[in-house]
């Protein structure tokens, strides 16, 4: 069982990177959802601002919030008076995606800086129309949305109208609890491995000079604790700042960036496999150690400098993957959330030092080869870092490639292929490795017939076969395009006593094509549309009285679906925005069948 976390983590890593490559939103995070509540309006999802106008360039910054991002081919500029202008925009590339319906798409999230180029010697005012287009992860795709911009050669917006805020008023905020309780584990974690762990005995003796429980106990470990956290908290918000000034956020997408980040995360694995160990300089050091032996053992203030210290000494356990979270916080441009995300990987590194302080040795579990077994898990966790990074500039195929390499690895490791005895628990191991081996082996599979998807390796079930009894859906519906054509359609089913369904569609809706293909095709789907006259309204051209239409039934864009009862009133209760799966909707369908 000593194995077992290796393959645990490595697990949990892979449907993080996965739903990353995925080229749709994910089925998880498009559960169904009952109303637009769950989204924000499209000029808070993407803000846009100014952040440097002169005589020879404007640079736009979109900030796109945690969960949305937009596509490169729809931005649109334009500049009028035209002479103004001087060239096209520059953009950098985004990070690549294959969809299976509209093929490869570049796309950005987080925060991108557009320049364009300008002759305006004179700083004469103009006005700049920016158009860009957007999705929700959760499955929900924006119409095309355009903003007015004033400007005069300054800095800031002439017009104040404008819905334009400065870069400071736009962080991004990078970091939830779920996130903050992750890296309290982490450090939990590290102080769980083979050069950490021994190690607390000897420093309780400096620190609480042998006298372990009591009040006196518990205050002088929290004294120890708390500026060790604090300090790791301020290498956090350093490095938050530090990437914000350089913007790596959107940087994050070029190869130049990605691929020596992705090296230095497997370094780091490297050390955590005992490879080489990671150390300060010896003229940084020496003068450390010395502080720390002058400090006096047994006070509070001692024990807050040793843990100064502390923070600064970290062993070669703690120092590769403390080296990997500030790289992570450095892409978020977050100072506060990566003040936080380490100041919780300190106190989960202080949590075993606060339990020995207050209990002994009875309350931490004894040394052993399973502390080997911690450390290596993080080495594996690195190198699933390192191929999530190289996925944006990789071919799909050859990331789901190292997927499988790195899945085989730690079937080896497990004794996947060792055929000798073994113990019981050992031979659980084993077979977890050989689960391991058979998906790394698919993964190469997949790779060699031009799959993506580490949750699909091997890609998904054919569906050029038709459905025994499905009927063709889209020769059911009614297409419309226009409000005028929707009110009649309405009308149409209110006088027949019959209840219809409203389907928002439009060609740039990755989410519609899904829906329309794995939904609206599946057995219990179609069995329940009989009764329900079916219009499918096309906002595919985004014309301004179909976006009105959509401010009047409170929509932010496609995919949606509505159900109007047959006197013509909706059953807002049950209407579905975003993506959502067959069974889900075929639920609702039943849940309004019993109305």
């Amino acid at each position: 069982m000593r194995r077992l976390l290796s393959l645990f983590l490595l697990l949990l890593a892979l449907p993080v990177s996965a739903s990353l490559l995925d080229n749709r939103p994910s089925a998880t995070l498009g559960a169904p959802l009952n109303n637009s509540a769950d989204f924000l309006p499209v000029r808070e999802a993407f803000k846009l601002s100014v952040v440097e106008n002169t005589a020879d360039k404007v640079t736009l910054r979109f900030v796109a919030t945690d969960g949305y991002y937009l596509y490169r081919h729809r931005f649109q500029f334009r500049i009028e008076p035209t002479d103004v202008g001087n060239g096209a925009a520059q953009l950098p590339p985004g990070e690549k995606k294959h969809d299976e319906y509209f093929g490869d798409v570049e796309v950005y999230h987080g925060i991108l800086d557009v320049e364009l180029p300008l002759k305006n010697a004179y700083n004469l005012p103009y006005t700049l129309f920016v158009t860009y287009q957007g999705c929700a992860d959760k499955g929900l795709c924006y119409p095309p949305e355009t903003e007015r911009l004033e400007l005069d050669g300054k800095a800031a917006p002439s017009n104040p109208s404008a819905a334009i805020s400065s870069p400071a008023s736009t962080p991004v905020t990078a970091w939830s609890w779920h996130e903050l309780l992750l890296f309290f584990v982490a450090g939990l974690g590290l102080t769980f491995t083979p050069c950490v762990l021994p190690m607390l005995p000897i420093l309780s003796g400096v620190v609480l000079r042998g006298q372990i429980g009591g009040l006196r106990g518990l205050s002088l470990s929290l004294a120890y604790v708390l500026p060790m956290a604090a300090c790791f908290a301020l290498l956090g918000a350093l490095m938050g700042v530090f990437g914000a000034e350089l913007n790596l956020q959107a940087r994050l997408q070029s190869a130049w960036v990605l691929v020596p980040f992705a090296l230095f995360f497997s370094l780091f694995a490297l050390a955590m496999f005992g490879v080489f160990e990671l150390r300060l300089p010896r003229f940084i050091s020496e003068p450390l150690d010395r502080m720390a032996g002058t400090a006096k053992a047994g006070s509070l203030w001692g024990a807050a400098l040793l843990g100064v210290v502390s923070s600064l000494l970290v062993s070669p356990c703690v120092s590769a993957p403390l080296a990997g979270a500030l790289l992570y916080i450095s892409a978020s441009g977050d100072a506060l959330g990566g003040g936080l995300k380490l100041f919780a990987l300190g106190l989960g590194m202080g949590a075993p030092l606060v339990l020995f302080a207050v209990g002994g040795g009875t309350l931490l579990p004894k040394g052993g080869t399973w502390m080997v077994t911690v450390r290596n898990a993080f080495g594996v966790l690195l190198l699933a870092v390192s191929v999530w990074m190289l996925e944006r500039v990789l071919p799909p195929s050859l990331a789901l490639a190292l997927w499988g390499l790195l899945a085989v690895g730690v079937a080896l490791f497990l004794g996947a292929l060792e055929f000798s005895y073994k113990a019981p628990r050992a031979r659980l191991a084993q077979l977890l490795g050989l689960i391991l081996l058979v998906y790394g082996i698919s993964a190469w599979v997949g790779a060699l017939r031009g799959e993506s998807d580490p949750l699909r390796p091997l890609g998904r079930p054919s569906e050029s076969v038709a459905v025994a009894g499905a009927a063709p859906v889209t020769s059911t519906w009614q297409t419309v395009k226009t409000p005028a054509e929707l009110d009649a359609a309405l009308a149409a089913a209110k006088a027949a006593n019959q209840p219809l369904l409203l389907d928002w569609y439009a060609d740039w809706c990755i989410s519609c094509k899904v829906i329309e293909r794995e939904v609206l095709h599946a057995p219990e789907v179609t069995s329940q549309l009989g009764r329900y006259r079916l219009v499918r309204f096309d906002i595919t051209d985004s014309t301004e009285e179909q976006r009105t239409l959509l401010d009047r039934y409170k929509l932010f864009g496609p995919p949606a679906i509505l159900f109007f009862a047959p006197n013509g009133d909706e059953w807002a209760d049950i209407r579905v925005v975003g993506e959502v799966d067959a069974a889900t909707f075929a639920e609702r369908l039943r849940t309004a069948g019993a109305r």
